[in-house]
């Protein structure tokens, strides 16, 4: 007779994603781990007297959601208390943004440096040119620091420069700039962090000892209600370490966390690779990289230019406008290969074609010097404007790709009429990646969009955009696709396919209780399935 467990689940739809035993109706849970999947007459063997019986009423159970690119140490901070909040995702329209603006400078106290996230005129129409000028009328008292929806682009008023010590000496830190005039002088303007990071200065408050396990513990909270029990950060600061480790420690966790730290000017971490392995709560698996930046700010290396449109002209475009890359080849050739031989994994933020080929060119390099990284599983991220042609190349590399599909969501219809025409029918193109043969996985980037799981798997089978606009349909993927995206694809990504990603005998008892079937409700209708409870190790972390 089996050992009772802590818990069973019965009369479900449980989706394994695990190739052998794709579907069960019920699992049984021992010592954070599953013990039994199968029918419910094979798993009530497990029941004690002390086991919790979830009884799911048909209801579907899959493994727990894996954002495999995430960046939960800032979206606590640009979403927490402190930060003005005008996301399109909040603020819908340009009134309600500057509404929100004023009001905030309006009641600011004597002193306070003001710091705003979400700016986005391609989705808030109506948005005024922002620069130093316009943020000093709008706040004359006040430093204030206003930065973009995608993080990519920051803008000070004089006070808050003066402040952040900007002047026409400071250098461009490596792979960012500050924008100048004529003269020579800051306009306020700031591109790629750090230099982004200079501009929003004391805005943004660092987390510390009294105020972090606050912002942490709302910010698992928020991913535990997405149906998410892994994020990887692809983002990650030093100097956070030794707080994430100890709140990942501390049992108040919901999430598991797989960090990437950010690469920086000296090339060199402190951490040995895999000298955490066996923490399963806190994990750094790789090196980040931005090769460019953001199809929204217009610093994407793109062989095609930008439509000249109001919507390019209301982001300061100029016809014909190319962006570019924020590293030179032989730059990033030195970035890689002071990272990779070490042992590191690598994954490099790219959008623009000709960044892409930029970065598979050192990829190839690095891989063909160091034949003994036999499963490197380096990464490209987001992949905007890839073509299918270089799918088929990152697939002969072993070069993985994770996938911003929200974006034909929020801003298909932008990137269609205003930014590329009818080269964004292939953008991000996950039916290509996978019919080449990538491994790929899906993510949010929040706090760029929310952390929204099953909107990424419905944009994906459909590719259709909030007006219902259908772009690339060619490049669809099926339901079953998309959700190992969203689980074991997006787990073996990061290195963790071994316990999380599939429902398997085991493995850890991860998984996301659904009130429907992804694969029965309509495709338009995948994103708004309920959620009704999150588990983590088998401990219940959200219940609707």
């Amino acid at each position: 007779m089996a050992p009772a467990a802590e818990l069973v689940l019965i009369s479900g739809n449980v989706l394994t994603m695990a190739r052998e035993q794709p579907r069960a109706t019920a699992l049984a849970v021992s010592g954070g781990r599953v013990a039994a999947v199968g029918s419910d007459e094979e798993v009530q063997r497990w029941c004690g007297p002390d086991t919790e019986v979830v009884r799911l009423d048909g209801r579907t159970v899959l493994p727990g959601f894996v954002e495999a690119h995430g960046h939960p140490t800032l979206e606590m901070v640009l979403a927490g208390p402190d930060v003005l909040d005008i996301r399109p995702v909040t603020c819908a329209t340009a009134e309600e943004v500057l509404a929100r603006l004023r009001a905030a400078v309006a009641t600011a106290e004597p002193g306070a440096w003001l710091g705003a996230y979400g700016w986005d005129p391609l989705l808030q129409d109506g948005l005024p040119a922002i620069d130093r000028r316009f943020l000093d009328e709008l706040c004359p008292d006040h430093p204030l620091s206003v930065m973009h929806n995608s993080g990519h682009s920051a803008w000070g008023n004089t006070l808050a420069i003066q402040r952040a010590g900007i002047t026409r000496d400071t250098p461009d830190p490596l792979g960012s700039r500050f924008e100048r005039d004529e003269a020579g002088e800051p306009t306020g303007a700031a591109f790629e962090a750090p230099a982004t990071a200079m501009v929003l200065g004391g805005a943004i408050s660092r987390p510390d000892a009294d105020n972090f396990g606050a912002l942490m513990s709302h910010e698992h909270d928020r991913l535990a209600r997405a149906g998410i029990t892994t994020v990887a950060d692809l983002g990650f600061r030093r100097d956070a370490r030794e707080a994430v480790q100890a709140f990942a420690r501390s049992g108040a966790a919901k999430v598991r966390m797989r960090v990437y730290e950010v690469s920086v000017p000296e090339k060199r971490t402190d951490v040995v690779p895999g000298e955490d392995r066996d923490d399963l709560m806190f994990q750094q698996v790789g090196i980040k990289i931005w090769a460019d930046g953001s199809p929204w700010v217009g610093n994407i290396g793109t062989s095609f230019p930008y439509l000249d449109t109001p919507q390019t002209r209301s982001i300061g475009l100029a016809p014909g406008h190319r962006g570019g890359t924020n590293y030179s080849r032989q730059q990033l050739t030195e970035i890689v290969a002071a990272y990779f031989p070490p042992g590191w994994q690598i994954a490099c933020h790219v959008h623009g074609d000709e960044a892409v080929d930029m970065v598979l060119d050192v990829f190839a390099e690095a891989l063909a010097a160091h034949p003994e990284r036999t499963d490197a599983r380096l990464r490209l991220e987001h992949c905007g404007a890839m073509t299918p042609e270089q799918y088929q190349r990152a697939a002969e590399l072993g070069v993985t790709c994770s996938l911003f599909v929200d974006h034909l969501y929020y801003w298909g219809d932008v990137l269609v009429d205003g930014l590329f025409g009818a080269r964004a029918e292939s953008w991000t193109c996950a039916g290509a990646a996978l019919q080449a043969g990538v491994p790929i996985s899906f993510h949010n980037d929040s706090p760029v969009t929310p952390p929204e799981p099953l909107r990424n798997v419905q944009v994906a089978v459909t590719r259709t955009s909030r007006s219902g606009r259908v772009i690339g349909p060619q490049f669809r993927t099926t339901v079953e696709q998309a959700l190992r995206a969203e689980t074991i694809d997006a787990a073996w990504q990061l290195f963790a396919e071994h316990d999380v990603g599939s429902l398997e005998v085991g493995k850890r008892a991860d998984l996301v209780v659904l009130d429907a079937d992804p694969n029965v409700v309509p495709p338009g209708e995948i994103g708004d399935i309920p959620i009704r409870a999150t588990y983590l190790d088998g401990r219940c972390t959200f219940r609707e």
